[in-house]
């Protein structure tokens, strides 16, 4: 196969560009330059942000909610989106699906789904409600927990809910997810 000469041209100006940018040197100057971006933060700052909780239920704070608490809060703040009972609705339904994870259409909720009730206390408590995150109080936060975990069979009515009780509670899919098996995992 011959080559033409646009062929020897676009070589040229390729070898001629790639020569130009390696005689680029970096700008010594630039690399101790400030741009006004950001702000350093302070413990109490951090202290705010950082919520999270373990399964095992490290983390959790102080308060306690019921079943019966949780019915109103859960009334006033969720069932816009929810529906009255946690069926679905503009969000997500947080009841029944129980059995369907291995179906053709798994409903994934409270009950069928999340393999601990402290990580359904940690969603709530960052991202709900979806309007107002992080506006719930514990005690609040407690309580839908309590409310959303009765929905779904999974402790009775006259349940309460604490740093202590929560963490023992048993999630149906409590051992429905493969462990990680990498390096550095939680």
């Amino acid at each position: 196969m011959r080559e033409g000469p646009s062929t020897r041209i676009a070589a040229l100006v390729f070898m001629t560009t790639l020569a130009a940018c390696s005689s680029i040197k970096p700008d010594s100057r630039d690399a101790s330059a400030t741009y006004g971006i950001g702000t350093p933060l302070n413990e109490t700052t951090i202290a705010a942000w950082n919520i999270d909780i373990a399964p095992d239920g490290r983390g959790l704070p102080a308060g306690s909610g019921d079943v019966a608490t949780g019915a109103r809060v859960f009334a006033t703040k969720c069932a816009a989106c929810h529906g009255a009972r946690g069926e679905g609705g503009l969000g997500d339904p947080l009841v029944g699906g129980l059995g369907t994870l291995s179906g053709a259409k798994p409903k994934r909720t409270v009950g069928s789904y999340w393999p601990y009730a402290t990580t359904l206390f940690d969603y709530i408590r960052r991202a709900m409600p979806y309007n107002a995150p992080e506006s719930l109080s514990a005690d609040e936060v407690y309580a839908v927990s309590a409310f959303l975990l009765n929905q779904n069979g999974i402790v009775p009515a006259d349940t309460r809910l604490d740093a202590a009780s929560l963490p023992r509670v048993a999630m149906p899919n409590r051992d429905g997810f493969v462990p990680d098996p990498r390096p550095g995992q939680l």
